[in-house]
């Protein structure tokens, strides 16, 4: 597949660049806080509730973070 690039005379890949930037920052912290709602969800479940889940309470970062962190 072939990638094609075009830009302006005055510098429009800055300003694309700039802009995708920003949108990938607000992307990232839309997905940080989202994670942390499920890590708060999850720590207030019961040991019980966790079990059912197939988590174990020291494993809850770690399962939220499954598909970034592969550890």
């Amino acid at each position: 597949m072939a990638h094609v690039q075009t830009t302006t005379a005055h510098g429009g890949n800055f300003f694309t660049g700039f802009f995708e930037g920003v949108f990938n920052f607000l992307v990232r912290i839309s997905e940080a806080n989202s994670r942390v709602k499920e890590i708060e969800r999850l720590n207030s479940m019961s040991d019980a509730q966790l079990e059912k889940l197939g988590i174990e309470r020291t494993d809850i970062v770690r399962h939220v973070f499954r598909d970034s962190f592969y550890i």
